[in-house]
C-alpha cells in the first residue's frame, strides 16, 4: 500500500484564493482536469436535463404598461401569477437599449479577461467596507460542500454610490449607465408586483425595497470536465428582487415543482426572480424559487445579476409579513428579522444546496 496524501480542503482552497486569479487563473494555465475542491456531491450533479423539455418561465411583454389601465393590468396580471406559481420571468421591451445591454456585457468581460496583475488590485474578501471588489466565491471559506466555477466582481450601486475612481476603467461607464437604467426598471416592477399583491403601487417602495442594489457580474469560464462541477450551486437569492441578464450560452436552471427547468436565452430578454425578503414581507404568496448555473465547455459565460436589497449597511429596520397581508385566516409563517442578521447567517452558511429561508418559518 503506497501511503497516499489526506485531502484538505480548507488548503486547497486556500491555495486557490491565494493566486487571486480566480478560476480564469487555472483555464489560463491549460488545466485539463478541475482541481478536487471543485469537485461537487455527486447529488447535486444529477438530473441535469429537465424532465420536461419543452417548459419555459413565463415571458411578459412590457411595451402595453404604460398605454392605459387595462393594458396595465394585463400586465400585472402576468407578473402575479409569474410571483405565485414561478418566482421567475423574462421581461421584453423593459426600456433597457440593447446597446446599454451589450455594453455591461463586454464591460464584464473586459474587466474578467483584463492583466491578473491589474484585477488583483481590486481583489477582496472584505464584503462590507468597498464599494467594489472581485474574488471567486463569496463563501469559499464557507460551509458549501465544492467550490463553483465562477469568478465574480461586485458593486453596490445604491444607496452609496460608488466614486468613478473607484471603478475599473474597463467597465466603469458601462456600469453607471447599466445601473441607472436598472434602478428605473426596479422602481416598475415594484409598483407592478404591489397591484399584483391588491395594493397601492408605491407600498413596496416605501417598504425601502428599491433602496439597496448590489451587482454582481459572473464569469464562468470553459470547464474541461462540467460533468464535475457546478457554475452555481443551488440556492435563492437573499434579496427583495432579482434582476439578471444573461448572454447567449446558457446554464441557468430553476427548480419548479421538484423538477429543474432550463432558462434559454432570449436576446434583449431580462430575467426577473423573486428573492426571500420578498416572500417572507409577502407571507409566502411571491415565491423566492432555487436555482443553479451548470458548468459549461463553452464559455465564458457572462451575466449580471442585481440584487434589490439593502444588505451592507447597517439597517435596523425590521421585516416581517406585511399587515396587509395577514389576518386570522392567514397568520404569520415567518418571524421577524433585520436584512443584516439574515444576510449574515445566509453568507455563513454559503450556498450549500439548503434554502435559509426555513429557518425563519413559524
Amino acid at each position: 500500500m503506497g501511503t497516499s496524501v489526506e485531502f484538505d480542503p480548507y488548503m486547497g482552497r486556500k491555495a486557490f484564493d491565494e493566486t487571486k486569479e480566480g478560476v480564469k487563473g487555472l483555464v489560463d494555465a491549460k488545466i485539463t482536469e478541475v482541481p478536487r475542491i471543485f469537485h461537487a456531491p455527486k447529488d447535486a450533479l444529477t438530473d441535469k436535463k429537465p424532465s420536461v423539455p419543452d417548459l419555459a418561465i413565463p415571458t411578459i411583454d412590457f411595451a402595453s404598461v404604460h398605454v392605459d389601465t387595462a393594458s396595465r393590468e394585463a400586465v400585472v396580471e402576468k407578473v402575479k401569477h409569474a410571483a405565485e406559481k414561478w418566482g421567475f420571468f423574462q421581461v421584453i421591451n423593459h426600456g433597457i437599449p440593447l446597446n446599454v445591454l451589450k455594453e455591461i456585457e463586454d464591460g464584464g468581460r473586459r474587466f474578467h479577461e483584463e492583466d491578473p496583475e491589474v484585477k488583483k488590485r481590486y481583489f477582496s474578501r472584505d464584503l462590507a467596507n468597498k464599494n467594489f471588489f472581485y474574488n471567486s466565491n463569496f463563501d469559499l471559506y464557507g460551509s458549501s460542500p465544492s467550490v463553483n466555477w465562477r469568478d465574480t466582481f461586485a458593486c453596490y450601486i445604491a444607496p452609496d454610490p460608488p466614486t468613478p475612481g473607484e471603478l475599473p476603467v474597463t467597465c466603469r461607464d458601462a456600469m453607471f449607465e447599466y445601473s441607472k437604467h436598472v434602478m428605473s426598471l426596479g422602481g416598475l416592477l415594484f409598483e407592478l408586483l404591489s397591484e399584483a399583491l391588491g395594493l397601492e403601487p408605491d407600498i413596496l417602495k416605501s417598504k425601502e425595497c428599491l433602496k439597496s442594489l448590489l451587482m454582481l457580474c459572473h464569469y464562468y469560464p470553459p470547464c474541461p470536465q462540467p460533468d464535475l462541477t457546478l457554475g452555481t450551486s443551488k440556492h435563492s437569492d437573499n434579496s427583495f428582487l432579482t434582476i439578471l441578464l444573461q448572454d447567449n450560452i446558457g446554464g441557468l436552471q430553476i427548480l419548479h415543482q421538484d423538477s429543474w427547468v432550463d432558462v434559454a436565452p432570449l436576446p434583449g430578454a431580462l430575467i426577473i426572480n423573486i428573492g426571500d425578503f420578498l416572500q417572507l414581507i409577502t407571507n409566502g404568496k411571491f415565491i423566492s424559487v432555487e436555482h443553479r448555473v451548470l458548468a459549461n465547455r463553452q464559455g465564458p459565460r457572462i451575466s449580471v445579476a442585481s440584487f434589490f436589497s439593502s444588505s451592507k449597511r447597517a439597517n435596523s429596520t425590521v421585516y416581517g409579513p406585511m399587515k396587509e397581508l395577514v389576518s386570522e385566516e392567514n397568520p404569520p409563517k415567518y418571524r421577524d428579522i433585520t436584512i443584516k442578521e439574515y444576510t449574515d447567517g445566509y453568507t455563513e452558511k454559503g450556498l450549500d444546496g439548503t434554502s435559509y429561508l426555513m429557518n425563519f418559518r413559524i
